[in-house]
């Protein structure tokens, strides 16, 4: 018989934001050997909706996103975001 398992099966903890990698296993079994498998990634963020995530997600980013970086990543964010809109500014005087 064949079946589809779904695992969670690395997460890891990157960066200066902690940035929580997850990697997704789809394997094909049959019979309770592994005929096939592929991977999927999806990273969660410090200001990231958790309620689709796993419990065991949920609780890595419990315990790595602190208040301080959150407010460290949002920071990081401004600026960019900043930086950006001079860029714009920049190109559109460049552009007259």
């Amino acid at each position: 018989m064949l079946e589809k398992v779904i695992s969670q099966d690395k997460i890891e903890i990157v960066g200066e934001f902690k940035a929580v990698q997850v990697r997704t296993k789809t394997a094909v079994m049959e019979d309770g050997a592994e005929l096939s498998s592929g991977y999927s990634r999806h990273v969660v963020m410090p200001d990231a909706d958790l309620s689709a995530e796993s419990a065991e997600v949920q609780a890595i980013c419990g315990v790595v996103h602190t208040d301080a970086v959150k407010a460290a990543y949002q920071a990081s964010l401004l600026v960019e975001e900043e930086a950006e809109e001079e860029a714009e500014e920049s190109s559109e005087e460049g552009g007259e």
